[in-house]
């Protein structure tokens, strides 16, 4: 099971205590947000698109973002195109509803944090099952998810634009 996976990749910085596991769903960002207790915004959904022919990108970013496709291209050369649910697990071992940058060994999956995240002193990304999360703070996922840069892929809706 990918949440035992992931239990075991954080045992090795003492951290594994910290995963919350809920009776209800957390395979959206709605009801992440709901099992956690906090706004959408700071739930952390990781998105996976091709790289090329053979390889993943995941974006770790803010609950309430979408990918902006001209940053995306100017960012990593190339459209994005999201993997298909087979494709995710079988680059990341981890199912759609709980996919998370954790304990991914395959040297194909480049991940990297989108700048999205910055608003947030601590987020919630899942950890490897539709029914987990985990509060860390940005630099706690960069560097336990093994992030390879910053980005800015995503565009952030304006809440004085939203429909009352």
């Amino acid at each position: 099971m990918a949440i035992e996976k992931v239990r075991e990749y954080f045992r090795q910085f003492g951290i594994e205590d910290r995963i919350l596991e809920f009776d209800v769903s957390s395979a959206t960002v709605d009801l992440a947000a709901k099992a956690v207790g906090v706004e959408g915004a700071r739930i952390c959904k990781t998105l996976s698109f091709k790289d090329g022919e053979t390889g993943c990108i995941l974006i770790q970013t803010a609950g309430d973002t979408k990918i902006d496709n001209r940053k995306f291209k100017d960012t990593f050369g190339q459209k994005a195109k999201m993997l298909t649910a087979e494709e995710v697990v079988e680059f990341t071992g981890h199912a759609i509803g709980g996919v998370c940058a954790f304990s991914i060994e395959n040297p194909a999956v480049k991940i990297y944090c989108d700048e999205s995240l910055k608003r947030f002193d601590t987020v919630f990304p899942a950890c490897g099952s539709a029914n987990s999360a985990i509060e860390l703070t940005c630099e706690e996922l960069y560097r336990y998810s093994g992030a390879i840069g910053w980005v800015d892929v995503c565009k952030i809706p304006d809440p004085a634009q939203e429909v009352q």
